[in-house]
């Protein structure tokens, strides 16, 4: 039988491309989203992989979504905490609700869902977790206070968690993505987008594709004695 993967933010960008990525190595993959069902609907039918909504900042959500998900797919092995948003601003101009919102869902979401499936995991003996940072988690970035101390504390939570579960056979690592070529990066305005890939030595935005495949590394039977690490795909853009 094969293993069942749930991808947060899975019907677009890199959620997307880590679906498929996983689904190629023969899992079975669920999509979890947050807001677009016409989207949704959309990356089910083109890719026939379900998509299940939930907000993964609530914790009660995230418990009785990924119940669902087990008693109608099957146990879950493999997480993958894609979820994130932005609400950027200088922290004189950032609210609470700016700041609250972006730690709710970033870091919040790897909390809720590593609640709701790592205790099956370690009955099982096997799991795998992968959370999705940020350059501007290790780097810092101008103007993303709340984002840069979410994605730097999903870094931390990643350490923590993997030293609980390496003896039961889970492995929890994260990717730090750099600058990647999706519909966030896109709605960058072109000057300042150049800028940014003049800061990145090998001359280019990343694609969504090769996040995916750090992801499928991790998330295989060889990443088995890798836990606890951070994988930086960023095109040296920070040498970490």
């Amino acid at each position: 039988m094969a293993r069942v993967a749930i991808v947060t933010g899975g019907t677009r960008g890199i959620g997307r491309a880590i679906c498929e990525a996983l689904s190629a190595d023969g899992l079975t993959v669920v999509a979890n989203y947050g807001g677009n069902d016409a989207k949704a609907k959309r990356f089910s039918d083109e890719t026939g992989m379900p998509a299940y909504k939930w907000d993964v900042g609530d914790h009660a959500a995230c418990l009785t979504g990924c119940a669902k998900v087990a008693d109608e797919i099957g146990p879950v092995d493999v997480v993958v905490n894609n979820a994130g948003i932005t609400r950027d601003g200088t922290l004189h101009k950032m609210s609470f609700d700016d700041w609250n919102e972006v730690m709710r869902i970033n870091l919040g979401g790897c909390f809720n869902m590593a609640k709701a499936c790592f205790p099956g995991m370690r009955d099982r003996g096997w799991g795998r977790i992968v959370n999705i940072g940020s350059i501007n988690g290790q780097a810092g970035q101008y103007g993303q206070v709340n984002y840069a101390a979410a994605k730097s504390g999903i870094h931390g939570f990643t350490k923590a968690l993997a030293q609980e579960g390496a003896r039961s056979g889970i492995t929890v690592n994260a990717i730090a993505p750099g600058y990647i070529d999706t519909d966030m990066v896109a709605a960058v305005p072109e000057p300042v987008l150049e800028k940014i890939i003049a800061k990145i030595p090998v001359g280019r935005l990343g694609r969504a594709q090769e996040i995916a495949r750090g992801v499928s590394f991790l998330c295989s039977e060889d990443g088995g004695f890798v836990t606890g690490s951070t994988m930086s795909i960023n095109g040296g853009q920070h040498m970490y």
